[in-house]
This record gives C-alpha cells, sequence and structure tokens, in this order.
C-alpha cells in the first residue's frame, strides 16, 4: 500500500505552494508591522505620563490575556456588526500584528531597560536630542540584545499564520484542510503541508542562530 500518493502532489501543487506564497507573505508583513508598532508601544510603557503608560498597558495585558483565535474571530466575525468589514486577509494582518506588538513590546521594553541609564544620561550632559539619543545610543543596543527573541517570534509567527485559516484565508494548513476535504488522502496532503513548513521553518530557524552569534560578536555595540 503506497501511503504519498504521487497523483495528489502533481495534481494540486500549485495549490500547496499558493498556500506557501500566502503564508510566507502573511509572516513577512506581519512581522514588520509588528516590528515597528511595538516599538512606540515600549516607549509609552516605560514613559512616566500616566497618559501615555495606562493605555499601553491595558491594550498588551488585553492581548496577553485573550487567545488569538478570539481575536482574529472577533476581528472578521464580530467587527461587521459595528459596520466595519474586513477581507479575510486584512482581517488576519491587523489581528496577528495587534498580536504580535503587543509581546514584541515587552521585548523591546526589556532590551531598552537592560542598556545602562548611565549611557542616556551621558548623551544628555552633551546636549544632545532625546530622539537622537534613543534612535543612536540605545535603540541599537537594546536590538542587539533582543534579536535572539525577536527570531524566535518570527518562527512562532510563521507557524501561527495556521490559525488565520479561522477566517477564511487560504494559507497553507487551510490549503491543506481544502485539498484533503476532496480526496481523503490525509497521509499525502499533510505530509506535503509538513515539508512545505518544514522547508521554510528549518531555514529560518538557522537565519535566527546566525544573527544570534552575530549579536553576540559586538554588532551593534556603540562605537
Amino acid at each position: 500500500m503506497v501511503l504519498l500518493n504521487p497523483d495528489v502532489v502533481r495534481d494540486y501543487w500549485s495549490v500547496f505552494l499558493r498556500g506557501l506564497g500566502i503564508t510566507v507573505s502573511l509572516t513577512v508583513i506581519v512581522i514588520l508591522l509588528a516590528g515597528v508598532l511595538a516599538i512606540p508601544i515600549a516607549l509609552a510603557r516605560l514613559s512616566r505620563l500616566r497618559l501615555l503608560r495606562w493605555p499601553a498597558d491595558v491594550y498588551v495585558e488585553f492581548i496577553r490575556a485573550t487567545p488569538l483565535i478570539l481575536q482574529l474571530i472577533y476581528i472578521y466575525y464580530v467587527l461587521p456588526a459595528a459596520g466595519i468589514r474586513l477581507s479575510p486577509y486584512v482581517a488576519a494582518t491587523i489581528g496577528l500584528t495587534l498580536n504580535y506588538a503587543a509581546y514584541m513590546s515587552e521585548v523591546y521594553r526589556s532590551g531598552i531597560m537592560a542598556v545602562p541609564k548611565s549611557q542616556s544620561e551621558a548623551a544628555r550632559s552633551l546636549g544632545l536630542r532625546p530622539t537622537v539619543i534613543f534612535f543612536k545610543i540605545i535603540f541599537p543596543q537594546a536590538f542587539r540584545i533582543v534579536l535572539p527573541a525577536l527570531g524566535n517570534y518570527l518562527i512562532a509567527l510563521f507557524k501561527d499564520t495556521a490559525l488565520a485559516s479561522v477566517v477564511t484565508v487560504q494559507e497553507l494548513m487551510f490549503s491543506g484542510q481544502i485539498i484533503a476535504a476532496r480526496n481523503y488522502q490525509y497521509f499525502t496532503v499533510y505530509t506535503i503541508t509538513a515539508i512545505l513548513y518544514f522547508a521554510v521553518g528549518y531555514p529560518s530557524a538557522l537565519l535566527v542562530r546566525r544573527l544570534e552569534v552575530w549579536s553576540q560578536s559586538g554588532w551593534g555595540r556603540p562605537a
């Protein structure tokens, strides 16, 4: 008995690749948006102004206290009741971005707090503006510190895109489910799906490992 059916691979290869393409594009877009959005959230949580800190605290704690799948369902299925209708891809992008921005902001916050305060104090004594101090001195060091954690979030996000299927985004996992429902070739379909996830996820893990070594070698240290 042949478990891996080559006919399924041949007939549905384009569907697999299209699903993989959506998964990869969703991962890249979300990690870039979340990575940028997480910076002001982290700064707001570090601010002494309660007007900035309190909303950021509520947002982060709400995201951390509720499951991602519920957040996606709420954005796609509940918001239309308020007149807000989004396409499946846009809803998934927004949901994943809001979720990962909250978690990544905590990573940024820990990295910023790990930079010695004496450096910012010395920069202020030289008359440097706060924005210059942050982007030229504090953030490069903080980013080097948190780079391994950010890399792990990239890998986690690549796998979490499978949850986008709940809002009918036909990413890789959902594509596999559709194919399996048509031909009942579960072993073949999900084996190919796993191989495609591994084909992208494993090189990403190697890249993260390389970035860890790179960051520990001194990249990003102030001159």
